[in-house]
């Protein structure tokens, strides 16, 4: 008996895992159209999706270098009882082959999909790649719904009238019967069907030589598919509209990568007290995990048999994070800087740990830990050897490059070059592999010098790693302080390579290099996308220095501190934006300048929209100034955040306890706020561990309320003994990621 309505042409794939297929020899008559040449380019935005060990197989259509669009019932556990999938890590290895119009061929891209945004209105999904792919140009979608008559091009991977199994890329010819709000209807025209694993293949249209994506391919007759009942002789087939959800794509393709430690698509965050007591060490530190959802809370020490290491007094462990895929398994991992670590009798070595997370949570994947340690492993680490007072670990960046490749920069300000004590550098780990740099390095400006603390700080986005040197002297004038800025292009000595230094004695910069400016002992980098550029291939550089010196009012104000902005292309040359200090009470800047607020002393940055032009709204920077006086109160601390764009003043917010960004207040002694601060794409995390609790708090501020003009929205509070966590620890927020 024929079906009475179409069969779900993604129930196919099971049968793909039972063992060989036997192809035909020749080239066969397929059901979708004729094969499509190996030369031929037209199509190759099309992928093959092979979900698990051939479970299932699909098409889909590359929309964006990273990213995907398909049917959700590829992923759905029963497509025929409900198309719900799960956002977040597909639950089976998924594989993505991507313009390869013969699979037997190398052309094109093979791609792991590491995250799943699903619809719930229809069945389609957004699909993440774990690498950019650079080769082949998406597809866009279009913005007109398919039109009863029109003519439409279908691709895709499926079966053929007689293989099982195709290894070529096949079209075919539809014609559009009719639309509703979701889906469309389509027939096959000269007896063409969507077959078994044509399942989320592009339907295109074609207007002036110009492709669009119209709909994807969800259910079909099959009429005359491999493998279906003669009599079925139907070639007509459902399709999902995509023509209205160009903004929903926009919204998800363009977000910032949120932390995910469980893979599940729900923001998590990870809090250090490297100063709590673990198993009667005190200050061995640990770090609390808070799934978001509702799923849990996570503690770990080096006392966990899957942490490398032990639990120490005085370890500090935590005291820096980052984050990273590093293994681009869709699921972030979590950099450990622990510092204070002692090694071999060396007091304050330091060494660095990525912790690997998993649909369970961090640790609990095949792979958990990879421990680096000077005098371990390979590269330039292994060639290294821990020293007392290295602090390896002490600053900390993490990222992707332009490319999509994972990157990890550790700083080591405390290492000596030849005899200099505390001169410092810092290991560039990436592609399973690391390389040390510092400032006798080929083409490092600069001279390795005794107490340079070269990578004291450190930051680096896609396009730029900068390199803050806090103790650089600058002629006579002793920590003064300098930057560093690399690209991650690889020179001839396959490190980063150097592409300008900057300090207060030359003319592009403003100020004059002066002792103990500490200029550099913050950097913050965030990508950049100047009007009529095609991406963010540039960046905005912020830099502080808490110990500048200022007049303000007629006045001098040692230590009032101050922080700059530079443009940086990608041929590497720069140009400074603005200079920033709280000036006076009655000037456009909130806040006051006074002696020893020490402005600038934490940065952090973020572009909100990082496939966007860039604007004011969406270039931010916070600037914490953590030794300010609130009224009366000495060393309440405060934050000032502000665009990274435009004049200094303009949408700026004075962030301080008590006040309307929401932070609880009231101000107290020695709370330093804006010793810890963190910038995600929706909100800022402002760390406080120094009270007024017992343990430390930290607090994610919505970005409404951290926005000039905006209405504060309410905040949510992580604190010791509140929420789940433990009513345990000394320094809670001192670090968070």
């Amino acid at each position: 008996m024929r079906p009475t309505r179409p069969l779900l042409s993604w129930a196919l794939a099971a049968a793909l895992a039972a063992g060989p297929v036997a192809l035909s020899a020749a080239p066969a008559a397929a059901v979708t159209g004729p094969a499509v040449s190996s030369g031929d380019t037209t199509y190759a935005y099309t992928a093959q999706i092979i979900v698990g060990g051939h479970d299932r197989g699909c098409s889909g259509v590359l929309v964006d270098r990273e990213w995907l669009l398909t049917a959700a019932s590829c992923f759905a556990a029963d497509p025929v009882a409900s198309l719900a999938v799960p956002a977040g890590k597909p639950q089976k290895k998924t594989t993505a082959t991507i313009g390869r119009t013969s699979l037997t061929g190398t052309a094109g891209a093979v791609r792991e999909v590491v995250e799943l945004v699903p619809r719930t209105d229809r069945d389609v999904v957004l699909a993440r790649l774990n690498r950019p792919v650079t080769d082949v140009t998406p597809l866009a979608l279009a913005t007109t719904a398919p039109a009863a008559g029109e003519e439409l091009k279908l691709a895709g991977y499926g079966r053929t009238k007689t293989e099982w199994a195709p290894l070529n890329l096949h079209t075919g010819t539809f014609s559009v019967d009719g639309t509703d709000a979701t889906t469309a209807t389509v027939t096959g025209k000269d007896n063409v069907a969507a077959c078994m694993g044509d399942t989320g293949g592009p339907l295109v249209r074609t207007t002036g030589g110009t492709p669009q994506l119209a709909a994807l391919s969800s259910r079909s007759y099959q009429g005359g598919c491999f493998g279906i009942d003669a009599e079925e002789t139907r070639t007509g087939s459902i399709a999902a509209r995509v023509d209205d959800l160009a903004g929903w794509v926009d919204s998800a393709v363009g977000a910032v990568r949120i932390t995910d430690y469980n893979c599940d698509g729900v923001e998590d965050i990870a809090i250090a007290d490297p100063r709590a007591t673990v198993g009667g060490d005190a200050q061995a530190g640990l770090v609390r995990v808070v799934y978001g959802g509702g799923k849990g809370i996570a503690e770990i020490t080096q006392d966990l048999d899957w942490v490398p290491g032990g639990s120490e007094a005085g370890d500090w462990f935590g005291e820096s994070l980052a984050t990273v895929d590093y293994n681009e398994d869709g699921c972030t991992d979590l950099v450990v800087g622990t510092p204070a670590e002692d090694l071999g009798g060396e007091a304050e070595a330091g060494f660095v740990q990525i912790l690997y997370g998993a649909p369970g949570g961090l640790g609990t994947g095949a792979l958990k830990a990879t421990h680096l340690e000077q005098g371990q492993g390979s590269g330039s680490i292994g060639a290294s050897a821990s020293e007392a007072g290295d602090r390896m670990g002490d600053s900390l960046a993490a990222g992707t490059t332009a490319a999509g490749e994972p990157f990890v920069v550790i700083g080591v300000p405390g290492e000596s070059i030849g005899t200099l004590a505390e001169a410092g550098m810092f290991f560039y780990v990436r592609g399973g592999t690391s390389v040390s740099v510092h400032q006798d390095s080929t083409g490092v400006p600069g001279t390795a010098e005794a107490d340079d603390r070269f990578a004291g700080s450190v930051a680096a986005d896609a396009n730029h790693i900068a390199i803050g040197s806090p103790g650089e002297a600058i002629g006579t004038e002793a920590e003064a302080g300098a930057v560093v800025v690399f690209s991650h292009t690889l020179n001839s000595e396959n490190r980063p390579t150097a592409r300008f230094g900057l300090d207060q004695s030359q003319d592009t910069v403003s100020g004059g290099a002066e002792a103990g400016d500490l200029f550099g002992d913050a950097v913050a980098l965030a990508p950049y996308r100047p009007s009529g550029a095609a991406s963010a291939t540039e960046s905005i550089l912020a830099v502080g220095a808490p110990g500048e010196d200022l007049t303000i009012g007629g006045a001098d104000k040692a230590d009032t501190g101050a922080a700059y902005t530079f443009r940086v292309t990608a041929a590497g040359t720069y140009s400074q934006l603005a200079g920033f200090s709280q000036g006076t009470g009655d000037d456009d800047v909130s806040g006051t300048a006074e002696a020893g607020d020490r402005f600038g002393s934490a940065l952090s940055a973020v572009n909100t929209a990082p496939r966007a032009v860039s604007t004011t709204a969406t270039m931010r920077l916070a600037i914490g100034i953590p030794d300010e006086a609130v009224d009366s109160v000495a060393n309440a601390g405060a934050i000032l955040t502000l665009s990274l764009l435009g004049a200094p003043g303009a949408n700026d917010r004075w962030l301080e306890a008590g006040n309307t960004a929401g932070i609880p207040g009231p101000p107290g002694t020695n709370q330093y706020l804006g010793r810890s601060i963190h910038f995600t794409g929706t909100r800022l995390y402002v760390g406080m561990p120094y009270g007024p609790g017992t343990y430390g708090a930290l607090h994610s501020l919505p970005l409404a309320n951290v926005t000039a003009g905006a209405t504060a929205a309410p905040i949510t509070t992580y604190q010791p003994g509140q929420g789940g966590l433990p009513s345990a620890g000394s320094r809670f927020g001192l670090a968070a990621r």
